[in-house]
């Protein structure tokens, strides 16, 4: 390794003193340039010095002016309306909207608090409105559901911490109109082809049900004649229709069923086509632990706060039956509700089952009367295990407990002349329209007087 270290003085002085013009040389070269600089701002006279100054200063207004061009370029921020409108789209979530229109989770568990009477916002169908109302500091206020011009659903704040509902209903104008056509291919496409909905479709599929096969007992040649009535709101249609009268003509019977002002179908014959109900949907006795009350006070706020059903007290896990018929339209959870199931009987009737355990059918399934579909329990906001039971009547909350349901019975005698006159007018109108039917390229579509 080479030693840097030097032990003979002599050398080193020598090193020193050869050093010395080096160093000379470089603080003469700093003495120079230093002078330079003092120098040359005024070599042209102070008037270059002001100049220079002034350029900075163009300059530092230019800057100023260009960053306040910039700035002024800059879209602003959407302003929020203290009125918000939006139309619901496949996808969307109660949570996703309310995170887009900045109201807090806080608020929408204290909206579908209000909503576990109602359960209007557990479906959110594509088309239906939402419209928010904030204050001045920007909470909710008020939210509406519109779900068609007819039927909306208002939820008002009350306090701090709690909303109440208000279901508003249009009665609007019933129209009636009369659909005739031929069997070409299925029934479900001939039907559509003459002008009848998805929803009016299945309504006569179901109440024909165990009476016609529709893919074996219809054949090409075969025709059917519908009388329907449906709802508007000053030129809107408000999605809701009723079928008043049904008849298919095979080659070797005809198949009918006639809405009667009961409330139920019936054959020409005066023949119920009503599949009975049982009264409860359990067997055994279980107490009555809380009845349907719409005009309830609800214990916080005193205000009303309807009980839309019966509530029976009993163990978790006790198997729930179909009271009727028909098919499950909801079977799903709510964190107030619990685990419940909706059944659709008919166009008329529905239930709702409550604060269930354990789902035995899924959406979309038919049920029988008598077949199990739950085990009762204690999910949601719920005091003890028990089932909550709802029955429906034309989308209406009634008593389960009290209301009349149908059961498999003949026109009442008293009833029959009205009956027969009311069938006679619709076979007429149906008469008229399968005539035009078989004449014209295409069905057609026949329009009665509106009734409101």
């Amino acid at each position: 390794m080479k030693n840097y270290y030097i032990h003979d003085k002599k050398k080193l002085a020598r090193r020193r003193r050869a050093l010395l013009p080096v160093l000379a040389a470089v603080a003469v070269l700093a003495f120079a340039c230093a002078a330079y600089l003092a120098w040359t701002p005024w070599q042209d006279g102070p008037d270059t010095f002001v100049n220079a100054t002034e350029d900075n200063a163009t300059m530092g207004n230019a800057t100023t002016v260009n960053a306040t061009a910039a700035a002024d370029s800059v879209p602003e921020p959407p302003r929020r309306e203290p009125v918000q409108e939006y139309q619901i789209r496949d996808g969307d979530t109660l949570s996703s909207i309310f995170d887009q229109h900045l109201i807090s989770q806080t608020t929408l568990f204290q909206i579908m608090d209000a909503d576990e009477q109602i359960l209007a916002l557990d479906i959110l169908r594509p088309g239906n409105t939402l419209t928010f109302a904030f204050n001045a500091d920007w909470s909710l206020e008020q939210m509406t559901l519109t779900i068609n011009p007819a039927r909306q659903v208002i939820y008002r704040r009350v306090d701090a911490e709690n909303f109440e509902f208000e279901e508003v209903v249009h009665p609007g104008s019933w129209v009636q109109q009369t659909v005739a056509g031929g069997i070409d291919g299925s029934f479900f496409l001939s039907a559509q082809s003459a002008g009848l909905n998805d929803q009016e479709v299945a309504s006569i599929a179901d109440l024909l049900k165990g009476r016609i096969n529709f893919r074996r007992d219809l054949q090409a040649g075969d025709s059917f004649q519908v009388v329907r009535r449906q709802q508007f709101v000053g030129d809107q249609f408000t999605g809701e229709s009723q079928i008043l009268g049904i008849r298919i003509l095979c080659r070797k019977r005809t198949y009918d069923a006639y809405l009667f002002s009961d409330g139920k179908y019936y054959d020409h014959d005066g023949n119920s086509l009503m599949r009975a109900f049982v009264r409860y949907p359990f067997k055994g006795s279980h107490r009555l632990s809380s009845n349907f009350n719409p005009r309830r006070h609800h214990p916080v706020t005193g205000r009303i706060s309807p009980h839309n059903g019966a509530d029976f007290s009993m163990p978790v896990g006790t198997p729930v039956y179909a009271p009727g018929d028909g098919v499950v339209t909801r079977a799903l959870r709510h964190q107030f509700a619990g685990n419940y199931i909706e059944i659709r009987h008919n166009d008329r009737y529905s239930t709702r089952y409550l604060h269930l355990s354990k789902f035995l059918v899924r959406k979309g399934q038919s049920v029988k009367r008598g077949d199990k579909i739950a085990l009762s329990g204690n999910t949601g906001r719920s005091t003890g295990p028990h089932l909550h039971y709802e029955f429906h009547v034309a989308g209406r909350p009634v008593n389960p407990v009290t209301a009349p349901i149908p059961i498999m019975a003949s026109i009442p005698r008293k009833d029959r002349a009205a009956f027969k006159a009311m069938v006679a007018a619709l076979t007429a109108e149906m008469d008229q329209a399968r005539a035009t039917s078989v004449t014209a390229e295409a069905p057609q579509l026949t329009e009665a007087t509106g009734q409101n």
